[in-house]
């Protein structure tokens, strides 16, 4: 009777230990993953993460927040990314690849003109989602010696991103475009010699974009254009004369 007992014990233990090993089910007989919620209404608490004990959690009974994983597996909160301006101004004069300024001059071509204004470069090991979000002040004016335009005619300025691409051609996907399109009606038709009346300041380009980026490194470039059309006006335009905003991180 005593192996038999002993026999039972033995047996508990091992099937016990097998269950063990399979995972750990709450509300779940049969766990499929190491922990195992059965429950089809239950949800996790943990109080780490909550309004109290968590600078980023922003609380509100209405509100969610996005729950990340660190490098370790740690649950977190916190956004981590690869640049972020977080209110200052992104991009500066020193911060610039070439020029900050883009000129469309009066000669005979297509009325379009383009400049690179920086770039970014990624080395990733595996497949890999890339954000960016941007807003960027663009000045339009008749010339570097910012002239405010007296003609009629639109201005079409726009900004985005390529992806490994070195040069622009027609096929090249441009991602978060953003345009934007100046206008004055200054009366030069019946006053030739009239004051320019149109208004100065900046005016914003902002968009949001998502790249598949896979394993090597690859370089994001940030454009600016104009155009005016069919024909060429006198057009310069000033790119990050003002405040300027950009976020960019990897998933």
């Amino acid at each position: 009777m005593k192996s038999k007992i002993i026999f039972l014990i033995v047996f508990f233990i091992g099937v016990n230990s097998k269950a063990q090993v399979s995972g750990v089910g709450i509300n779940e007989d049969n766990p499929q993953q190491a922990l195992h919620l059965g429950s089809q209404t239950g949800t996790i608490r943990v109080d780490g993460l909550n309004s109290t004990n968590n600078t980023f959690n922003g609380g509100g009974a209405d509100q969610t927040y996005p729950l990340y994983v660190d490098h370790n597996g740690d649950l977190t909160l916190k956004v981590s990314a690869f640049q972020n301006s977080d209110g200052s101004d992104a991009y500066t004069t020193s911060g610039i690849n070439g020029s900050v300024a883009i000129t469309l001059a009066q000669l005979p071509n297509d009325g379009y003109e383009t400049v690179e204004i920086t770039s970014y470069t990624f080395t990733v090991a595996r497949n890999t989602t890339l954000e960016i979000k941007y807003s960027l002040s663009v000045e339009v004016f008749a010339n570097s010696a910012l002239t405010i335009i007296k003609d009629q005619y639109a201005r079409n300025i726009t900004n985005f991103f390529t992806l490994d691409a070195a040069t622009l051609t027609s096929t090249t996907r441009r991602y978060a475009p953003s345009s934007k399109c100046y206008f004055n009606r200054n009366d030069i038709v019946s006053n030739p010699v009239a004051v320019p009346d149109a208004a100065t300041g900046y005016i914003y380009n902002s968009g949001t974009t998502y790249m598949n980026l896979t394993p090597g490194t690859h370089t994001v470039r940030f454009y600016g254009t104009v155009c005016s059309g069919s024909a060429n006006r006198a057009t310069y335009v000033r790119f990050a004369g003002g405040p300027d905003s950009i976020f960019i991180r990897l998933y």
